[in-house]
């Protein structure tokens, strides 16, 4: 397991912030308070996203991550090794797609109505990544986790799962209305946001395909994830920065894969 790494050192903004007089939740959980820090259960999750690592993708999978409590992928990545690793480890699986492997896109997306074969429209069938959950433009109860996805990459060439800030922002008001419930039935907005691109100037790159948005860094000021679980920025050096922190966030870039141990102080 990688360890957990803050070589960026917190990013200093404006911040916007929750009115310390909102109502209590009818239902508390333990180890969570409201308008402190999140105090999430132990657990080991496991992160991925845009490379088929060999040290996954193996017969010895669950040798290796046994420990591990959930998986989130976030994004590029075929549905076939999202399937693999459900199967494999029979663990929860959370997933966003990115901006390439869309062959399934369009047929996730439109839920679970739409689960009939292809070929044989009134027959059902099982679609790739069985097992596995999307969550993009979702928000997900499950391990005592509040899990939010928002998939999709900045906008560059027009193609698929590609939004510009406005059209991420229309995508994000799709999942307002969960977290808003969670905050009053929980006690918080949201312990997990899975992306698949970065937060805007936090791990993010200066071609416009790699942009991050800017949308990202008010929700982590509003919202105050535990964690922030992006791909799309690939890692060809262990040197490269993995982990950042934003105000009361964690942001990890998953690439390949990372295990976050929610014991260990970030």
């Amino acid at each position: 397991m990688l360890p957990l790494e803050d070589k960026a050192g917190k990013q200093e903004g404006k911040s916007w912030s929750i009115p310390s007089n909102l109502p209590q939740p009818l239902f508390g959980m333990p180890g969570l308070s409201i308008n402190g820090a999140i105090t999430l259960q132990a657990m080991k999750i496991l992160c991925i996203s845009d490379h088929i690592d060999p040290l996954v993708y193996t017969n010895s999978i669950k040798e290796r991550f046994g420990d591990i409590a959930m998986v989130l992928s976030a994004g590029d990545l075929p549905l076939e090794y999202l399937e693999f690793i459900v199967s494999s480890l029979d663990k929860p699986l959370f997933f966003v797609f990115g901006n390439h492997d869309l062959k399934d896109y369009q047929y996730i997306k439109k839920g679970p109505h739409s689960a009939t074969s292809r070929e044989f429209p009134f027959i059902p069938s099982i679609p790739p990544g069985a097992g596995a959950v999307h969550v993009g433009s979702r928000v997900r109860f499950e391990e005592g986790l509040i899990i939010a996805g928002l998939g999709g990459s900045m906008l560059y060439n027009h193609g698929e799962n590609q939004y510009s800030e406005w059209g991420m922002g229309l995508e994000m008001l799709k999942i307002i209305p969960g977290i808003l419930f969670n905050r009053i039935f929980r006690g918080r907005f949201v312990d997990i946001l899975l992306t698949h691109a970065p937060p805007k100037g936090i791990h993010d790159k200066p071609d416009k395909c790699h942009w991050g948005f800017k949308l990202f860094l008010w929700f982590m000021r509003v919202f105050k994830p535990k964690y922030l679980i992006h791909g799309h920025i690939h890692l060809y050096d262990l040197s490269e920065v993995r982990t950042s922190r934003y105000a009361d966030t964690l942001v990890v870039n998953a690439y390949s894969h990372f295990v976050i141990d929610t014991e260990e102080k970030p």
